[in-house]
């Protein structure tokens, strides 16, 4: 169940030539594929090309008529090495993943297909993450392209530009027997824009093809001596192979201007934000027709030489918008204009920072510098974002004091099943009075490190929770060390590396592996455990992760399939804690993912509703008299919906807690207070929507019961305010 579907927008994937189709830019990329040729499709979810992965999902039966095969990678490196389809047979193959966490899965794949070269056309689109939103190291994509020496694109965040772009690709891939490689940011995937779109193309030999006619070129294939010759072609064959498509099909762009003494040069991608900058300096209309001449790099590497020196001669200073570091293409145009002669100033990153996302306060700074010192007879505009942030006029300016706003980090969903996986690991060091060094892992159990829980001391990679613990296994120590890792993880490569690892060396660490059922911090898309609707998909799933580890060779495992059950939880980390055997303890909790269950759960109550059915809907609350005060509920559990309200009581001035309306009646405060010994304040309410006879007696009976109960107190309370 990924996080939404797209079955009524892949409908426009059927449109043939002359459409206008107005779509958002994962989309475009789709058609594009489609309109390429392309024979196969892989790639693993991950912010911001994950919808790409849901779109080629629900558009599965439009690519089978195209004989299109599709598949959703296990990882990244899986869809990496796909692309080997590619190396003997002339098929169009493209791949799908986040970057640069995902390159960093698929280098080993990438750097031996880019070795010997391919024959039909291999694209890899990469989502470039970068910037403060993201959620990922701060890494660049460049650096791979130039250390195996693949070709990247860097379209401008144009829907028309993108689809070429894809198109553009495949094609330079084909002219040069190297794969390339689309970086499509943020932006760029969510852009909505239209675009002409051409007619579908079947592939000119689909897999079955190939399957049945198989064919071998032993230079191809990485292995010595060939190896040794494939450098010497990079560079002498596929090299100028490239430069001479992308020169001649003009990937990169140029557009004049009137102010002839400068220039900029900018990567394609930072194309509509130095718009944006030029227009509030008064330079640029909104539409692109700036009066500075612009070189943009949709083609970030290789550098076209020819194309740069013939951009900055006879200019007194260009500036170079490259975003990150290190600052790859500035080095190299210094060097390009310093061998030619060229004593063109190339600024970049002393004007610009050297690390951070390129916003439009970033560049519109820089550009406002750059143009005082070159041509100050250029009037440029003041826009108020150039204003220092200690001036009122400026937007920047403090509105309020920072220290009366609170630091908001990210943090579990309300009703989520991991936050009573980590409330009854805290409840289960209070018991034991031990704390334990605990390795985290990608997804969104991460959160767990943060308040409240406050565990968890490293993060190395995706399916990595249970390595990374694997040095501190020391014989003989009076406690474990505990490891997280997700299913998502465990599915990518944590079986392997993590718990395969930890059983051949017999590391005696407890390794918990939430499973709530999907993938889902990049969105919700099925795994091979899934227990949920996944087979309905032509995938099969439902293989239970206890019998996966056991497979391999652990002896002690145990699944926890109802997570809100805090104290049965508790009660099995402490079992795992003192356990003799030798080798990993694993310890599966198992529960759904709230968000997915509520995208389900919520349609059916709408439906059943409407149609008048029974429905039931369970709310938990606090009574604030019996409640103390004291918020251990809230320290224990960090709820989005447990919170903090005034004290009915005028003689008590505390704040008490209460549970407001976002409640999704997961039940796990309550199951909180009881593990942990607490005040007995809460309470669980059932809400029923269309009673049947039944409820509405039971309703009066208590209703009457209570009143009952309560008239003498009623009476007593009327006394008094008759006497005061």
């Amino acid at each position: 169940m990924a996080e939404r579907s797209f079955v009524n927008e892949v409908k426009v994937l059927r449109e043939g030539a002359g459409a206008s189709l107005h779509v958002e830019g994962i989309l475009a990329v789709t058609k594009a594929l489609l309109e390429s040729g392309v024979s196969y499709v892989g790639g693993y979810q991950g912010a911001p090309i994950s919808h790409l992965m849901d779109v080629l999902g629900d558009a599965r039966e439009i690519l089978g008529d195209l004989d299109v095969y599709f598949e959703n990678s296990a990882s990244e490196a899986t869809a990496a090495a796909m692309l080997a389809a590619s190396v003997h047979y002339p098929m169009r193959g493209a791949v799908t993943f986040k970057s640069t966490v995902g390159l960093n899965v698929a280098s080993d794949a990438l750097a031996n297909l880019s070795s010997g070269g391919v024959t039909g056309g291999a694209l890899v689109i990469l989502g470039e993450d970068y910037g403060e939103g993201s959620s990922i190291m701060q890494e660049r994509s460049h650096a791979f392209a130039m250390k195996s020496q693949m070709w990247l694109l860097d379209p401008r965040p144009n829907i028309g530009a993108i689809v070429d772009a894809v198109k553009h690709g495949f094609a330079l891939s084909e002219a040069s027997s190297t794969p390339v490689m689309l970086e499509l940011r943020l932006r760029s995937c969510h852009l909505q824009g239209s675009f002409v779109a051409a007619d579908n193309r079947r592939p000119t030999m689909t897999i079955r093809d190939a399957v049945e006619h198989p064919e071998r070129d032993l230079s191809r294939i990485v292995l010595p001596p060939a190896s040794f010759a494939h450098e010497k072609e990079k560079v002498e064959a596929r090299w100028p192979a490239a430069v001479e498509y992308i020169r001649e099909h003009q990937l990169n762009e140029f557009f004049d201007g009137e102010v002839e003494d400068v220039g900029i040069i900018v990567q394609g991608g930072l194309y509509n934000t130095l718009i944006r900058g030029l227009e509030l300096l008064g330079l640029s209309d909104v539409f692109g027709n700036a009066r500075v001449p612009l070189y943009v790099m949709n083609v970030a590497y290789p550098v076209i030489e020819d194309e740069a020196r013939r951009f900055c001669v006879g200019k007194k200073a260009v500036l170079l918008l490259e975003e990150g570091q290190p600052d790859y293409i500035e080095q190299n145009l210094h060097a390009i204009l310093r061998k030619a002669g060229i004593d063109t100033a190339l600024h970049g990153k002393d004007l610009l920072p050297m690390a951070g996302e390129y916003t439009t306060q970033v560049v519109t700074a820089g550009l406002a510098q750059f143009l005082r010192r070159y041509v100050p007879e250029v009037a440029l505009a003041e826009p108020a974002l150039l204003r220092p942030a200690d001036d009122p006029a400026s937007p920047f300016a403090p509105r309020v004091d920072a220290r009366q706003v609170h630091a908001r980090p990210p943090g579990l969903c309300t009703g989520c099943p991991e936050r009573p996986i980590f409330s009854a690991l805290k409840l289960a060091e209070r018991e034991t009075g031990q704390a334990h060094h605990v390795s985290m892992d990608i997804g969104c159990h991460l959160f767990g490190i943060n308040e409240p829980f406050n565990l968890g001391g490293t993060t190395m990679g995706y399916g990595l929770g249970s390595a990374a613990a694997a040095a501190l296994n020391a014989e003989g120590a009076d406690r474990p060390t505990i490891a997280v890792m997700g299913d998502g993880g465990f599915w990518h490569n944590g079986l392997t590396s993590g718990v395969g690892n930890a059983v051949f060396n017999q590391n005696d660490q407890v390794l918990v592996v939430v499973d709530n059922s999907y993938a889902a911090a990049t969105g919700g898309q099925d795994l091979l455990s899934s227990y949920g609707q996944a087979e309905v998909s032509g995938r099969s799933s439902r293989h239970p992760i206890e019998r996966a580890v056991r497979g391999i060779g652990v002896r002690w495992a145990k699944t926890v399939t109802h997570t809100y059950d805090v104290s049965r939880l508790k009660k099995v980390f402490l079992e795992a804690f003192t356990a003799t055997e030798k080798g990993p303890k694993v310890v599966v909790a198992q529960s759904e993912c709230q968000l997915n269950a509520q995208r389900r759960i919520k349609k059916q109550v709408q439906q059943d509703v409407a149609a008048g059915k029974r429905v039931v809907r369970q709310r938990f609350g606090v009574d604030a008299e019996t409640c103390t005060g004291d918020h251990a509920c809230i320290r224990i559990s960090g709820c989005p919906s447990l919170t903090l309200t005034d004290n009915p009581d005028p003689l008590r001035t505390d704040p008490v807690a209460t549970v407001i309306d976002s409640c999704v009646g997961c039940g796990v405060c309550g199951a909180n207070a009881h593990a942990a010994s607490l005040c007995p304040s809460f309470y669980r309410t059932d809400v029923v929507i269309n009673p049947h006879w039944g409820d509405r007696v039971l309703g009066a009976v208590r209703s009457a019961w209570i009143a009952a109960l309560s008239a003498p107190v009623e009476r007593r309370a009327r006394g008094y305010e008759v006497a005061a």
